[in-house]
């Protein structure tokens, strides 16, 4: 009974820290602890020249992390990226402009990129966006589970552009418990499987 117990603990100790060590591997936050405003004095939570939002998963909720963000002045561009998940209707990007619209923020501040439909081709195509309105730093938002995929994609396409991350905190397909859930381990797995390809390419 005593070694079945031990045996019981000691999985229980090592599912944990399996579970800690995906959740902070993808999801990574570049601006934890750095408050709600930025703080000049601090580079890594001073302000960027631009907010940089990925459709995909729960874009709705992407759209507003990243409006929240520049509200509390994180930046004065919004910057949204993604093609059309239905071709017959509007860009990812485009319905994610209106919602920031709706949201207060003027139409003279947003950016989009209407035809990538990987992390890749969001990254590089942005990153060409960025390049023509001289943008030097920017914060990426995506779902947390993307988080990390994204920062390294981004990086690969433009390593002189400055750029941190800040994930979803909980969104319609992840959150906290994300291991409670079928859906949570299908994607905290496939981001692993993208991560080492991009990795090995």
């Amino acid at each position: 009974m005593k070694r079945f117990l031990i045996a019981i603990v000691t999985l229980a100790i090592v599912s944990a820290a399996i579970i800690i060590g995906i959740t902070l591997f993808l999801s990574k936050n570049d601006l934890q602890g750095c408050g709600d405003i930025p703080d000049a004095t601090r580079q890594q939570c001073a302000a960027a020249d631009a907010i940089v939002a990925v459709s995909g998963g729960d874009t709705s909720a992407r759209t507003a992390e990243a409006v929240r963000l520049y509200k509390n002045s994180w930046a004065h561009k919004l910057v949204f990226s993604g093609a059309a998940a239905d071709k017959t209707g509007p860009s990812n990007a485009r319905a994610m402009k209106r919602q920031a619209i709706v949201a207060g923020v003027p139409a003279s501040d947003i950016l989009i990129e209407e035809t990538s439909e990987t992390t890749a081709e969001n990254a590089s195509q942005t990153v060409s966006l960025l390049k023509q309105k001289q943008i030097s730093s920017v914060i990426l938002v995506t779902s947390a589970y993307h988080s990390r995929r994204v920062s390294i994609e981004f990086t690969k396409a433009a390593p002189n552009i400055l750029t941190r991350s800040h994930p979803v905190a909980t969104d319609n397909q992840w959150s906290n418990m994300w291991w409670t859930t079928v859906i949570g381990w299908q994607l905290a797995l496939q981001e692993l499987v993208k991560i080492m390809g991009v990795a090995a390419e």
